[in-house]
């Protein structure tokens, strides 16, 4: 049976255009999506974090965290570790890694013991209870957060941006391309994701003369990990719908994951996400999406065009550095950080990331 390609109704007689809400720092609110709608107008990168003191900073770094975790220690006030990142924290996995990391140094743990830089052996050791604070930013910004001195830790997904910092492997994500179940670009489940890109461009073209459109792409357009790799992917098939003058049918639109997710859901359009966005986003938005290609396409995730790995950054100059070099030993441990990634699962009960071990 085939599939309709009429688009679904975006607004109702007597509702308010949908239209992009101003820049500021209240533009990833989780609760306005009555003032959305597809723009080609090209926006600065947004900031990520609010810009002001807090007592538990020092007085040259310029940012708040989102949010602090102690591991349930409520006697906990200093913030010891800062980690930065943008999808993995709205997820909860962030906040996971966190808590359990807290338990670990407080409730004792065979840390390592160097000396000149080698490895010693291993002690145990204690601390007092600590907060760890994660601060909102995408991977260009995380990477920037990072080199400032503002935070300790950055996990990111770009490899070409992270050579110039120490790195160490922690979890994989895998990307999924979503669209519109009514799905006008005829995306079919043989396709690759180059075919599928390659799709969503033809009809796109050929949609511009209609009104409603109804294929569109939804695109972040901020830098992240997510903008960059949809912006390989186009490049792979010669297109670069961005340019000036961009592509009608190449909606611009700079949020967070979950935001975006959600503007697309509401609108009918294909984006890029991640499997973690995905399975930790609210039901109603995954039912107004289809998934047409990611990990259970394993012809797609076997040769990594879909995979998005994870990688945790120390900086040059931690808060506390014995803390951070030991947070970077511990993420990477099976029964440490590795057992937090493969424990963490969706509301659903679906492992949202792969363990790197």
């Amino acid at each position: 049976m085939s599939m309709s390609r009429q688009a679904p109704a975006r607004q109702s007689a007597g509702t308010e255009a949908l239209k992009p809400r101003g820049l500021s720092r209240h533009v990833c609110d989780d609760s306005d999506f009555t003032n959305i709608r597809p723009s080609t107008t090209t926006a600065g990168s947004l900031l990520l974090a609010t810009l002001s003191m807090s007592e538990n900073c020092s007085s040259s770094n310029p940012l708040v965290p989102t949010k602090t975790y102690n591991g349930g220690y409520t006697d906990a006030k200093e913030i010891r570790l800062r980690i930065a990142n943008g999808g993995a924290g709205q997820s909860g996995l962030v906040g996971a890694l966190a808590d359990a990391f807290v338990k670990w140094c407080v409730e004792g743990n065979n840390s390592t013991v160097e000396d000149g830089g080698e490895e010693q052996g291993t002690r145990v050791t204690k601390t007092s209870a600590f907060l760890v604070g994660w601060y909102l930013g995408d991977t260009t910004q995380s990477l920037a957060y990072l080199s400032s001195g503002w935070v300790d830790v950055a996990l990111t997904y770009n490899e070409a941006a992270e050579k110039a910092v120490l790195r160490s492997g922690k979890a994989v994500d895998h990307f999924y391309l979503v669209g519109p179940p009514f799905n006008p670009a005829g995306l079919t489940s043989t396709d690759l994701v180059h075919d599928a890109f390659a799709k969503i461009v033809d009809n796109g073209a050929r949609d511009a003369l209609t009104e409603p459109q109804p294929t569109r792409f939804l695109s972040r357009f901020d830098k992240s990990a997510t903008n960059i790799k949809e912006s390989g992917l186009f490049v792979d098939i010669g297109q670069v719908p961005w340019a000036y003058p961009p592509s009608p049918w190449y909606h611009i639109y700079p949020r967070f994951p979950r935001e975006s997710l959600r503007a697309a859901s509401v609108l009918g359009e294909y984006t890029l996400t991640d499997r973690g966005t995905w399975l930790s986003s609210e039901k109603g938005v995954r039912e107004g999406l289809r998934v047409f290609k990611g990990q259970t396409h394993l012809g797609d995730a076997k040769g990594g065009a879909l995979l998005n790995p994870c990688n945790a950054l120390l900086g040059s100059s931690p808060l506390y550095k014995d803390l951070a070099v030991e947070f970077m030993r511990w993420v990477v441990k099976p029964d440490g950080g590795q057992k937090v990634v493969k424990e963490f699962i969706s509301g659903d009960g679906e492992m949202i990331y792969s363990p790197v071990n």
